[in-house]
């Protein structure tokens, strides 16, 4: 069977956001769109590795060859232990790194905290011919902000349309934008932190805040909706992605790049340089 064949649904209609979502409503075990099992996702994502490196270096040469401006910006957002390294490791690892661009967004330094919240966002932005990988990004100011109050609630309500114009921009340069929030439930962010303390190999991914941050989960949840109400947009759609099952989630995250990547209908640039005379020069050489 083929890469295709185990999508009832292809997940970037399913997982989409549209009018009237509420993310109360998705089942965070559930698997959206696809009709196999764990089995069936791992051989689909090996299939889909290959032809996910592929697009990706044909999106890569060119630009290195014609200057192609087109790139690729994957945002990441969810709560701790969703699987957002999951991610970057699995799905990401199957392209050449070179082409691309890994930003992780932690607590803003003193420096950042004198710039506007998306001048530190801007500064991580893909170049032409990458894909760009947001761990955490520029929403982190519109739902840590107001779930901690960390800002005025005139500046937040800013801060929406001040992306909605940022997203904007990024699309009419040539960014494809895929806005991803893993959702996992309750109970299995528990297991996945019990997991973490049990194993000595795993305390350094673990942090007393993630507790603190997890008894917020409600308020979070909230913070999330108005994200989706506010700043889905044709041109940068968010997905909600469920996240209990790992599996599921890094297979439609890789689906949704692939998408992403063939509906620009790359293909090899062609040389700049005789090929033939190259090729005769090298054989007398």
């Amino acid at each position: 069977m083929g890469l295709e064949t185990y999508w009832a649904t292809d997940p970037s209609e399913v997982l989409r956001v549209r009018q009237g979502f509420r993310l109360e409503e998705v089942e965070p075990r559930g698997t959206p769109g696809f009709a196999g099992g764990r089995k069936e996702a791992e051989t689909s994502l090996a299939e889909g590795a290959a032809i996910f490196a592929e697009q990706q270096e044909m999106l890569f040469a060119g630009n290195q060859m014609g200057d192609d401006p087109r790139r690729i910006l994957l945002v990441l957002q969810a709560m701790d232990t969703a699987g957002k390294g999951g991610i970057v490791k699995h799905v990401m690892s199957a392209v050449d790194p070179q082409g691309v661009q890994y930003a992780a967004f932690k607590q803003p330094t003193d420096e950042e905290l004198e710039h506007d919240f998306l001048w530190r966002i801007r500064k991580k932005l893909p170049d032409g011919g990458m894909i760009g990988v947001f761990d955490r990004s520029h929403y982190e100011d519109v739902l840590i902000a107001k779930v901690r109050e960390l800002a005025p609630a005139d500046e937040i309500e800013s801060r929406y349309d001040a992306i909605n114009e940022f997203e904007a921009e990024l699309s009419a340069s040539g960014v494809t934008i895929i806005k991803v929030m893993l959702h996992i439930s309750m109970e299995e962010q528990k297991a996945r932190l019990l997991k973490r303390l049990k194993r000595r190999d795993k305390h350094w991914k673990f942090s007393p805040g993630d507790i603190d941050e997890r008894m917020l989960a409600p308020r979070y949840r909230e913070a999330y909706q108005m994200v989706f109400d506010r700043t889905t947009t044709p041109h940068a759609p968010w997905y909600v992605v469920p996240a209990d099952r790992k599996w599921y989630a890094r297979l439609a995250v890789q689906h949704l790049l692939i998408e992403a990547l063939e509906a620009m209908r790359l293909d090899w640039p062609v040389a700049d340089f005789d090929v033939e005379e190259q090729r005769q020069r090298l054989m007398v050489s």
